[in-house]
């Protein structure tokens, strides 16, 4: 099927845009406050569709279904396509290698998969720098690969969410040649352009004379020159994306048309890369320069600004209320605060479903920055995520019945930006790794909010081993040694700082089996397969009980057909012990009857005693939780057992847990 194209759209008036950048908009209407006037109206007009049918959804008892909360249940899975499954023999995962695949998303039980980009790109970041929003690289196949795709989710009651990265596009989308061609072109204004600053001594476009101080955030400058127009343009991460202009009308009705036409594909939802960033704060001005830093600080002039939430809802507003059926929408918001996510995800605002926040995923980066690593202080990691919880939890009344949800968590431990997640916070030394990888799974499923699986995580696939500079392929990390070793820092030193999070733990391939390349590809691949492949893999989980993945499925299952795991109330208990993680969630009908769901985790290999008399005991009893009353509650899951054997093993709280071991527990108050 042939690519579909934007339609012609009429550009604004530069100086216009310029003066409403300058100057900024008023406020925006609460939307509880008062129903929307003249200003908050959709700027564009909109077309009801009708329910999304292209092709139609089959409902599956695997899955969740389609009523209008579906989603608060849902289990996402986020595909990294380049390292998932390669079918042509060109190292590189595609489209096609997905559709094979679905068998064992499907076995999962998961609802959602999340694509990461597919677009058709020149790779500068492996697809997050977008040539054409409307066609298909063809290094991950074509248009009707993709609705094979689609029909093959849709017929497993599956969904799809592709990645939407409207934030920057490639520097050699049509947009940007047409931008950069010349002052007067009338997509000038779809991209930040700024003249040099003026430094005495230094001709425009040296080192020096950028607009501003900012870092750009994959190293160097934010500013690059164009040697033919005379100016600058931004790009807060690579040269090759430069940012585009939200406050430029006409850019922001080329993205919703955009994604309308996905939809109209049967694409389920999106989820937005660094979407908090679109609204600039205008003027542009220097940002703080710490000792030590080669360059300033833009991040708090450029996230969660001015336009945020008016861009947001315009976007809801035009794009997805017309529609029926729900949208699934994911806002990625580095920089996103405790006070700030509510507003994003309110339902009542009419913004999204909920956002990726990156506190929890910082708290193992050092004075220096994410490649300064430090060990996670598992306190505060519990505190954090529990801070989050709080700030997004639904309205109760005296009874503790939920009233009204205003917002909802994103709960997630890695993703193809992050390292992975039992070498980061479980243990993955062979003699815990499976049990550390299934606590923690169970320890992030039992917090409310939406579970994202990324793929191998189900299979507790641990970090990799790099062989120096030249084997990453990150171009953050690649930017960041070259920069610092540039600087005159050691070499050595540098190289040391960047194994434990650089974003290739996370992209090399899922091991399948114990095959050569791990069943990834038939040739080269990409980038290495991780040694352990042999010992770690799906071929050797799959439907063996006891196994990562099944316990995975487990968790899947146990949140589709449980309302207190899905829905109810968040309290964590004993927060300040390190070595265990105790969530109590709970459900009150509307006639006062209590359901109560119990995590105890062991974070440690020396265990968890929890018989009577024990320090966790009166730890818990002196905040309000008898576990003697817990005597009799059903045993669920038990993460050193087989899902079926759980409920077989005992009732109640067993008297110790071993090292990295869990039990979740379930009762009628």
């Amino acid at each position: 099927m042939a690519a579909f194209r934007p339609d012609a759209t009429r550009a604004a008036s530069p100086r216009s845009v310029e003066l409403r950048a300058e100057t900024g908009p008023g406020p925006v209407p609460h939307p509880r406050a008062a129903p929307p006037s003249s200003s908050t109206r959709p700027l564009f007009a909109s077309r009801r569709v009708g329910t999304m049918s292209y092709p139609s959804l089959v409902l599956s008892s695997r899955h969740v279904g389609d009523d209008a909360d579906w989603w608060r249940r849902a289990v996402v899975y986020q595909v990294y396509p380049r390292s998932f499954q390669d079918t042509d023999a060109d190292g590189v995962g595609d489209i096609p290698g997905i559709t094979a695949r679905l068998d064992h998303l499907d076995a999962l039980g998961v609802d959602v998969v999340w694509l990461s980009p597919v677009y058709r790109s020149p790779q500068d970041d492996n697809g997050y720098d977008i040539s054409d929003y409307e066609d298909i690289d063809p290094l991950f196949g074509s248009l009707d690969d993709l609705d094979e795709l689609i029909a093959g989710l849709h017929a497993r009651g599956m969904r799809l969410v592709m990645d939407l990265v409207v934030n920057h596009t490639s520097d050699e989308h049509e947009w940007f040649r047409a931008s950069r061609s010349s002052k007067d072109d009338p997509k000038r204004d779809w991209y930040i352009w700024r003249p040099a600053r003026r430094v005495p001594g230094l001709e425009p476009g040296r080192p020096g004379t950028e607009p501003t101080n900012w870092g750009s955030f994959f190293s160097g400058s934010a500013w690059a020159w164009d040697k033919g127009s005379g100016e600058f343009y931004l790009h807060l991460f690579s040269a090759k994306q430069p940012d585009l202009n939200w406050e430029n009308e006409e850019v922001r009705r080329a993205v919703y048309e955009m994604m309308g036409r996905w939809l109209d594909r049967g694409v389920d939802g999106f989820r937005m890369d660094v979407i908090n960033l679109i609204s600039k704060t205008y003027p542009l001005v220097d940002g703080v320069r710490r000792d030590g830093d080669l360059h300033g600080d833009g991040a708090s002039l450029v996230a969660n600004g001015p336009r945020i939430h008016e861009f947001l809802h315009e976007m809801n507003e035009t794009v997805f209320a017309p529609r029926d059926g729900h949208i699934l929408t994911v806002g990625e918001m580095p920089g996103v605060t405790l006070a700030e996510a509510p507003r994003y995800t309110d339902p009542a605002r009419a913004e999204l479903d909920m956002v990726f926040q990156f506190e929890h995923v910082s708290l193992t980066n050092g004075p220096g920055g994410k490649f300064d690593p430090r060990p996670v202080d598992r306190i505060v990691l519990k505190k954090n995520l529990a801070a989050w919880q709080e700030a997004l939890a639904p309205a109760t009344d005296e009874t503790g019945r939920i009233t009204e949800e205003r917002g909802w968590n994103s709960s997630y431990w890695d993703n193809h930006d992050q390292p992975r997640a039992v070498s980061r916070y479980g243990d993955d030394d062979p003699a815990w790794r499976a049990t550390s990888a299934k606590t923690l799974a169970s320890i992030l499923h039992l917090h409310r909010g939406t579970p994202y699986v990324y793929q191998g995580e189900e299979i507790g696939q641990t970090n990799t081993v790099f062989n120096g500079i030249g084997s990453y392929r990150d171009l953050e990390t690649i930017n960041h040694y070259h920069e610092r070793v540039g600087a005159g820092d050691n070499p050595q030193t540098v190289l040391a700082g960047l194994p434990a999070n650089s974003r290739d733990n996370a992209r090399t391939p899922v091991q399948w089996d114990a095959g050569p390349r791990a069943g990834f590809t038939t040739g080269r691949p990409w980038i290495d397969v991780t040694p352990n492949y042999t010992e770690i893999n799906a071929a050797s989980q799959v439907g063996e009980p006891g196994s990562v993945f099944e316990h995975h499925r487990a968790l899947i299952a146990l949140r589709h057909g449980d309302d207190v795991v899905a829905l109810g109330t968040f309290r964590l208990l004993d927060a300040d012990d390190a070595g265990s993680w105790t969530i109590l969630r709970e459900l009150v009908d509307a006639d006062g009857g209590c359901e109560q769901v119990l995590l105890l985790a062991s974070c440690a290999r020396e265990g968890l005693e929890m018989g009577e008399g024990s320090a966790l005991r009166r730890r818990l009893a002196a905040e309000g939780l008898d576990l003697g009353e817990w005597a009799d509650a059903e045993r669920v899951l038990v993460a050193s057992l087989p899902a079926g054997d759980s409920g077989d093993s005992g009732a109640g709280a067993p008297e110790r847990l071993a090292g990295w071991d869990s039990v979740i527990l379930r009762r009628t108050v």
